[in-house]
């Protein structure tokens, strides 16, 4: 090697290392804003809830001790909590399969009438846009035991309505059925999309093998196509109805005797009505670890039965 050739391999290496040294400035200046969003709107919160999780702090106070996993104790050995835990589970488990059935339906019956199909969408898409405070309201109204919409038109046909939102029977289950009312509209826009993107050539292939009724191209072709969109809608709904407070706090309040609590109103009386805000904060943990643990088993229970185009 020569006296050049040695001289100028250190300073190429130099160089280069500069060049690399520039750029990770630049990207990390890129990012920083998002950064810094993400620290202070997500992971300092979530930090700062973690925190008090293990205090007796009260919300108001102006000190508080440290009490180890006492708030996760009395947790466990709390009857409204578990509850509140078996509703929130129940309220999925109708919600769920209630929202993705009915959303696909709609989203086939419109696609296979094209008249007035426009119309449908946007009626149907209406639930999304209205926030469900507004609209537990109403629904409070039209549940309403004597005045309510539901028991005159079930008393049209001699059917006797009952106490729909404080019976202990019946009050989850009303609930449930408005957050299937509310999230079939979102369903149903998804699956109008993925529709969208079957290629009619497997249509007309599965009609050449002798596949050419309704339910053998559902079966066949639709729904096996609609594999990802399903596997969206239903950890997107999952996700939403797990975090079910509007119309369970504006209509029942966890009650009659706890039989449509749930865990985020759970959380908020204990956080705001009680001020017991330590064990909140203990609740939300579990409430977090809860929903990202089910997300996640349930992505990867979907994700190995979805085929990719």
């Amino acid at each position: 090697m020569s006296l050049t050739a040695s001289i100028q391999t250190p300073i190429r290496s130099a160089v280069r290392r500069r060049h690399r040294t520039e750029e990770a400035a630049i990207g990390w200046l890129a990012v920083s804003p998002a950064l810094i969003l993400l620290i202070c709107l997500l992971f300092g919160p979530a930090a700062a809830v973690i925190l008090f999780s293990f205090t007796d702090w009260q919300l108001g106070a102006a000190t508080f001790r440290f009490i180890g996993t006492e708030n996760f104790a009395a947790l466990w050995a709390d009857p409204p909590f578990w509850k509140a835990l078996i509703n929130t589970c129940l309220y999925v488990a109708i919600v769920v399969p209630g929202t993705v059935g009915l959303g696909l339906a709609t989203a086939l019956l419109i696609e296979a009438s094209p008249a007035l199909r426009g119309f449908y969408r946007a009626v149907h898409f209406l639930p999304v846009m209205s926030t469900m405070s507004a609209m537990a309201v109403v629904w409070g109204t039209m549940l309403h035991p004597s005045i309510g919409l539901v028991n005159r038109a079930l008393a049209a046909f001699g059917v006797t309505g009952v106490n729909w939102l404080r019976d202990e029977h019946t009050a989850l289950l009303a609930l449930a059925l408005i957050g299937i009312w509310q999230g079939f509209g979102f369903a149903m826009v998804l699956f109008v999309s993925g529709l969208k993107a079957v290629p009619q050539q497997l249509y007309d292939a599965a009609a050449v093998d002798g596949a050419d009724g309704v339910l053998d191209r559902l079966r066949i072709v639709t729904l096996p196509m609609l594999g990802p969109v399903t596997m969206f809608v239903v950890i997107l709904t999952a996700s939403r109805a797990f975090e079910v407070f509007d119309s369970v706090r504006v209509l029942t309040q966890g009650g009659p005797n706890y039989a449509s609590e749930v865990l985020l109103n759970r959380l908020y009386s204990e956080s705001f009505d009680y001020l017991r805000t330590g064990y909140g904060a203990a609740l939300t943990v579990v409430y977090l670890a809860i929903v990202i643990a089910l997300t996640l088993a349930q992505a990867r229970f979907i994700e190995r039965r979805v085929h990719y185009s």
